[in-house]
């Protein structure tokens, strides 16, 4: 590896760009990011494709919510991993959970056969796992590639402590990819602290809706959002994260 990972999530097309000409090396993709993230269309990924020469993982969550998933929801899950393996994506980005907070080995193995020769990551539903370490364990013993942590806290910066067990555990079989509440500022910091160089952030700043006639009686979504803001991942966040990254990085080579 010559220079740290710039992993960034986007649920658009304009973001993806914004990413693209920012300088990451690769996309999370997903809809719906406000709410977490959940699976993203096929429209979407084919737009994407066409924009953008980026390396692109599809996050597999087929809803908001917790990771313990019902029979229906398992159906969706792994019909949609073929789709989009038969797509031709880099990466899935999922996780299953048991009611007992332990990752479902079996359902995952079910998920990691129907992505054949497609990486899969784990998301953070390993930051809701009841035994992190033991969960990596796991991961590795199944071929999974990445895991995507804060370090079981609310931002990875908060999760410090865990990321940095993590790092040095895993011994290189697995990346650790540090996530929630990433920027340029906290990549300077959590490199020093932890040695990892796989970062995941979403770059998002806040744009007013182009509507000029609202409606201040109806709210069309969910209690506490603004249907006139739009979150966009922004071209300058990423291009700030990425040089602290390649200077981090290059400061340490041997």
């Amino acid at each position: 590896m010559s220079k740290g990972i710039l992993e960034v999530c986007v649920d658009s097309v304009e973001s993806a760009v914004a990413a693209f000409e920012g300088g990451a090396d690769r996309i999370e993709l997903c809809s719906d990011l406000l709410v977490g993230g959940v699976t993203p269309s096929e429209t979407l990924f084919h737009m994407i494709r066409k924009y953008t020469d980026l390396k692109i993982r599809i996050l597999l969550r087929p809803r908001f919510g917790d990771f313990c998933y019902s029979f229906y929801e398992l159906e969706m899950m792994r019909e949609d991993v073929q789709k989009f393996a038969e797509m031709g994506v880099e990466g899935i980005v999922t996780g299953i959970l048991t009611p007992t907070g332990n990752l479902d080995i079996e359902q995952m193995k079910n998920l990691i056969s129907c992505a054949g020769k497609v990486d899969v990551a784990l998301h953070r539903a390993f930051d809701v796992c009841k035994n992190p370490l033991e969960t990596m364990e796991s991961a590795i013993s199944l071929g999974i590639k990445t895991i995507l942590t804060s370090g079981q806290k609310n931002s990875a910066w908060e999760g410090r402590r865990l990321l940095k067990e993590l790092q040095e555990k895993s011994g290189n079989r697995i990346e650790i990819l540090a996530g929630a509440g990433v920027d340029a500022r906290v990549i300077e910091k959590l490199y020093e602290e932890t040695g990892i160089t796989s970062y995941h952030l979403s770059g998002k700043i806040k744009k007013e809706s182009k509507m000029e006639f609202r409606n201040p009686q109806v709210s069309m979504g969910l209690p506490g959002f603004d249907e006139y803001e739009i979150w966009q991942t922004s071209k300058e966040r990423v291009e700030n994260a990425r040089k602290v990254l390649d200077k981090k990085f290059k400061c340490h080579l041997p």
